[in-house]
């Protein structure tokens, strides 16, 4: 019974001060590791495995919904980071000059974890994100975690909030590890400390349309990205300067924004938070990622997926006349899948494309999500299971 006491008294101090836990065993227990010691300060969950949390998931959207951890890991002087822990999901403390808040230096990711109909769970691809990541904090003067580092904190965020994990069909576990200059700077220069943080939240459909046909409106006003910047890569400042474009549209009945080049205005690059793709006969083109453009995940399977089903892919400028005298498009990410194009408006003009059954996205989407589901075999290796 005193030991009981203890370790709930150091319980609370610990949810005070900082880290609940470091690591998630494969018995589910969750332990506090201290440089000589690693003793249980959490006991292990009475419900079963297979219970879940207590959402609607039948509503869910995508919006935050506050989970039970998050992983975190700290990197100093340019160093590696050092092995990371398991807290209770909550804020973070941060010097009011860390270079995340003052200038910007930060990334984000997103994959996701999924339910099987067998009960299985798994992830999809977690190592491009790693390498996607240490792109990105090359190009930001960041110190990121290794690939073996990233993919297995991904596997502790999902199985510590395995309750979260919708039921098969229902959605999915949507995981942003994040990596930041929490640091102290106050000349313009890179943080002295990184940060690498996850965090979980259970998603349905992002667009509010559902699995409805997208919306689209072409901005020449706001540009999203430029040359010599980083649109190419997942920096936290290539999202907030399209919100004003992004709520101008919704305001007036779009799903979302397409963006033009900052250069010549006439070729089409990215939507606010996914790639485009445009089908014409055989032909399934998307902008090539030349620096301004976001090289994703779903994106880059997609591609792989339609020229196993014999289509020609091709990676190019894409002006917008050639959009607008398309058969179909359809937008890819990881937060949106694969969403279908209903029409997009440009210069008042509003143009129609075909959608529904038997259209080429749906065709990919099939396959997509027959990979992640197991009904279709994962002869390319990106199914990774965590349970």
């Amino acid at each position: 019974m005193i030991r009981r006491m203890v370790c709930f008294r150091n319980l609370l101090q610990s949810l005070r001060t900082g880290p609940v836990v470091s690591k998630l065993r494969s018995s589910n227990c969750y332990t506090s590791r201290t440089a000589s010691s690693v003793q249980p300060v959490v006991e292990p969950s009475s419900c079963s495995e297979d219970d879940y949390a207590d959402l609607d998931w039948d509503n869910l959207g995508f919006s935050l919904r506050r989970t039970d951890y998050m992983y975190i890991t700290k990197c100093s002087g340019g160093g590696s980071f050092e092995e990371g822990h398991l807290s209770r999901y909550g804020n973070i403390e941060l010097s009011p000059s860390a270079g995340v808040l003052n200038y910007g230096q930060g990334l984000f990711e997103g994959t996701k974890a999924y339910r099987r109909e067998d009960g299985r769970l798994c992830l999809f691809r977690p190592d491009q994100n790693a390498i996607r990541m240490q792109i990105g904090a090359e190009r930001m003067c960041m110190t990121s975690p290794s690939v073996h580092q990233f993919v297995e904190a991904v596997k502790q965020t999902a199985l510590a909030n395995k309750r979260w994990i919708p039921p098969p069909g229902k959605g999915s576990l949507y995981i942003r590890p994040l990596l930041m200059g929490s640091g102290s700077v106050l000349g313009l220069g890179p943080a002295p400390e990184c940060t690498f943080l996850i965090y979980a939240s259970p998603v349905g459909n992002y667009f509010k349309e559902g699995l409805s046909p997208l919306n689209l409106f072409i901005e020449e006003e706001y540009h999203r990205a430029t040359r010599g910047g980083v649109g190419g890569v997942k920096s936290i400042s290539n999202y907030s300067p399209v919100l004003k474009a992004l709520g101008r549209a919704k305001s007036r009945g779009f799903s979302d924004v397409l963006y033009l080049d900052s250069v010549n205005k006439k070729n089409i690059e990215e939507v606010s938070s996914c790639n485009i793709f445009v089908v014409k006969d055989n032909v399934i083109s998307t902008p090539a990622t030349n620096g301004t453009i976001l090289e994703g995940v779903t994106r880059k399977s997609i591609i792989d997926i339609a020229i196993d089903h014999g289509y020609q892919v091709k990676e190019q400028c894409i002006p917008v006349e050639e959009l607008m005298e398309a058969d179909e498009v359809f937008t890819t990410g990881t937060a949106v899948g694969v969403a279908t194009v209903g029409s997009i408006t440009y210069q008042g003009k509003r143009v129609e494309y075909k959608s529904g059954d038997g259209c080429v996205s749906q065709e990919l989407l099939s396959t997509y999500m027959g990979i992640q589901k197991g009904h279709i075999e994962d002869k390319k290796g990106w199914i990774l299971e965590i349970d």
